[in-house]
């Protein structure tokens, strides 16, 4: 198990790393105050009417990067800090999330896969770590790997899901920085604030998507006895 445990505090490392920068740019972007003196609660609803919707409602919801648009109940849901401040960081995450409300819209294919997993994704992280540890065991003592092989589909259920959020993320960032564009909402030096935040953000997932497909291989190889420790 020494290089499955290699592979995770590399990719904690890479994490940690990318989280802290994460932190950092909101910092300092949310030091760059709007000129239009916009809130992102009015960034948000804005962006909603310019898009047509209607019947999504812009709410403030308790604590820090808790920001996120829900399908079931159609709300945009600001951390407070976000919901009421002025500023480029605040603008960017108001309308990334948005984002994700125009994609359920117009009913953007890959939005709606995501949403189909859900249900599937919750059972399997739920029990792959289990039947992983427990295959592994099982494995070494019997060079039985069945039950690894079906935590490992569990685990790539997941993996899978990590992948499709790509393109989910990446494309409300895409819509957000268009229309906060295309309207003229920012100055330029407050848009490249937004932009940075954006890209920030999105790198996140991306390392959290790899990390899981690497702890994927790891497994495949352990199963198929191409690497024992």
């Amino acid at each position: 198990m020494t290089g499955y445990y290699i592979i995770i505090g590399l990719f904690m490392l890479i994490s940690w790393f990318v989280s802290n920068q994460l932190q950092s740019k909101f910092r300092h972007y949310s030091k760059v105050h709007l000129a239009n003196g916009m809130s992102g609660r009015e960034i948000a609803e804005r962006m909603l009417s310019d898009n047509g919707i209607t019947d999504v409602k812009v709410i403030s919801t308790p604590g820090q990067l808790t920001d996120h648009y829900n399908p079931a109940d159609k709300t945009v849901n600001l951390s407070e800090v976000v919901y009421h401040e002025r500023n480029a960081a605040a603008a960017a995450v108001a309308a990334h999330e948005c984002g994700h409300a125009v994609q359920h819209a117009v009913g953007y294919s890959m939005l709606q896969l995501r949403s189909k997993m859900v249900p599937m994704v919750n059972i399997a992280s739920r029990l792959n770590q289990w039947i992983l540890m427990l295959g592994l065991v099982v494995m070494i003592s019997s060079k039985n790997a069945t039950l690894l092989w079906i935590g490992i589909f569990l685990f790539a259920v997941t993996t899978a899901f990590a992948f499709i959020t790509l393109p989910v993320e990446y494309d409300a960032s895409n819509r957000a920085l268009a229309w906060l564009k295309g309207r003229n909402m920012l100055l330029p030096n407050e848009y490249d604030g937004a932009k940075d935040s954006l890209k920030w953000a999105a790198r996140t997932y991306l390392v959290a998507a790899i990390g899981s497909l690497a702890q994927l291989l790891y497994f495949v190889m352990m199963a198929m006895g191409g690497r024992r420790d």
